[in-house]
């Protein structure tokens, strides 16, 4: 019986001609384990998909999962799910709960999107870059979660009121890399005027100077968790159906009348507390955008 030898210990084959002196070969490649760690306050890790490098400042539950949060060195926080897929010094950890530090920092409040507040501070002056939304709801969505954040960063989120208007709308603007702008659109995906919008506008621009991502949902609406409304899931609405009054008809709610859709859209955003009822496609591309107009390079904020 001949003994294969990995870097994850041995693992045993029936070889009818022994041990094959080829199969410690120093040049092929290692099978590495990933060591489990327990996510200590302070640990610094990095997500392996997206290369957050930060410490460890809290580990919550979220969604019905384990979320750890990482704050880089630039105070942002962004929150992952527990588990593998991190490297701690280029090598592959699982990461635990550590349940005698699983609150976070005794005595820190947090804002509505999870970050650590700054009590106290003055809203800053607004910065030339901008965030530009679809409509109101979208703009609202936003406020509801990201306000506080904004407001101390000095960025001001605007509405573009539909993607048709984009090309026109950031010919006029003409972002630079000093009035950087980032574009929130629904229903960017592979293939559809949105995308096929976005390209043309993204080349057009000076590079690094414009950002458009877009989530995966027909309306921002769906990026509310649905739990938060008491229902299982939001309805499949089909072609040439308005969307939300679709919605509204599925879910029984009234939808005769504008009257009954503001008054759900009132009854949606009064549900969300804070970014854990938004769902993570939305939430990581609103981070990225706020991350983008205000990153090193960006018009600095006022005081």
């Amino acid at each position: 019986m001949g003994l294969l030898k990995w870097k994850n210990g041995p693992v045993r084959s029936w070889d009818r001609y022994g041990e094959d002196v080829l199969a410690d070969d120093p040049l092929a490649p290692r099978l590495t384990e990933s060591r489990t760690v327990r996510a200590e306050l302070g640990l610094v890790v990095e997500d392996a998909e997206t290369g957050w490098t930060g410490a460890v400042v809290n580990v919550e539950k979220a969604g019905g999962m384990l979320v750890v949060a990482l704050e880089d060195r630039l105070g942002r926080v962004r929150s992952f799910r527990m588990g593998a897929g991190f490297l701690i010094d280029g090598e592959p950890v699982t990461l635990i709960p550590d349940v005698t530090h699983a609150r976070g920092a005794a005595g820190r409040r947090r804002t509505a999107s999870g970050s650590f507040a700054v009590d106290g501070a003055r809203a800053r002056v607004a910065r030339a870059s901008r965030i530009w939304v679809e409509g109101v709801h979208d703009a609202e969505l936003i406020a509801r979660v990201w306000n506080e954040d904004l407001a101390l960063e000095g960025v001001v989120v605007e509405r573009l009121d539909g993607i048709d208007h984009l090309p026109e709308r950031v010919a006029e603007f003409a972002p630079s890399a000093h009035a950087r702008l980032g574009v929130l659109v629904d229903h960017l995906v592979e293939g559809s005027k949105e995308s096929k919008i976005a390209a043309a506008v993204t080349a057009a621009c000076e590079p690094g100077s414009i950002l458009i991502l877009g989530h995966p949902f027909v309306d921002v609406w769906e990026a509310v968790r649905p739990a938060r409304l008491g229902v299982a899931a939001w309805p499949a609405v089909g072609r040439g159906v308005d969307w939300k009054v679709g919605a509204l008809r599925a879910l029984g709610w009234p939808h005769a009348t504008q009257a009954d859709v503001a008054a759900a859209w009132r009854r949606i955003l009064g549900a969300v507390r804070d970014h854990k009822d938004l769902e993570p496609a939305l939430l990581g591309r609103v981070e990225e955008l706020i991350d983008f107009v205000t990153a090193d390079g960006a018009d600095p904020p006022h005081l």
